[in-house]
């Protein structure tokens, strides 16, 4: 198996199904013999970067040290999938400069979709003025301008998006 390093960076709202493509296209790299690694925001948080709060420093402080081991693995060779809200288009482009094979996927989906989808009360939490600074409700997402993929989850299945990553991958000569 060939490949090239790359980081995908997933984002979008909470629950539009950043980690759903994710581990949908974790398995079919892995059965194609992949080198892969994988950051997940909220498992990021706990680890890498304990202590962050939600503000808008914090938020670029989070992306920041996202992107930095994204490069690390991802000039070795490594494919990276990061799955993170990542609100702000600013931090995003200095993250993609960065990295350099940077593929951004925008996980597009309504908020309503998103909040019929929240599992963990986390939009009704907001909306209860529990959660402050809570991305879409109190505190801006800027949608990419410009994304390598968009995968609209209300109106296409896992498979149809995982195929259009997976078509954008190897196009690029990644795979």
């Amino acid at each position: 198996m060939t490949q090239r390093g790359v980081t995908l960076w997933f984002t979008g709202l909470s629950g539009a199904g950043k980690t759903t493509i994710s581990d949908a296209l974790e398995i079919v790299l892995r059965d194609r013999g992949c080198k892969l690694e994988r950051l997940d925001g909220d498992i990021v948080r706990e680890n890498l970067t304990k202590g962050l709060g939600f503000s808008k420093e914090d938020r670029d402080t989070n992306i920041r040290r996202i992107g930095f081991v994204s490069h690390l693995l991802t000039r070795n060779g490594v494919i990276v999938l990061v799955s993170a809200i990542s609100p702000y288009q600013a931090i995003r482009q200095e993250v993609r400069e960065t990295i350099g094979d940077f593929v951004e996927v925008y996980v597009n989906a309504p908020l309503n979709v998103c909040e019929s989808r929240d599992v963990k009360g986390l939009y009704a939490k907001a909306r209860a003025g529990e959660i402050k600074n809570f991305t879409g409700i109190d505190d801006p997402y800027e949608a990419p301008l410009n994304p390598e993929v968009e995968c609209r989850t209300d109106l296409e299945s896992v498979e149809e998006s995982v195929s259009k990553i997976m078509s954008h991958l190897e196009s690029h000569g990644y795979l």
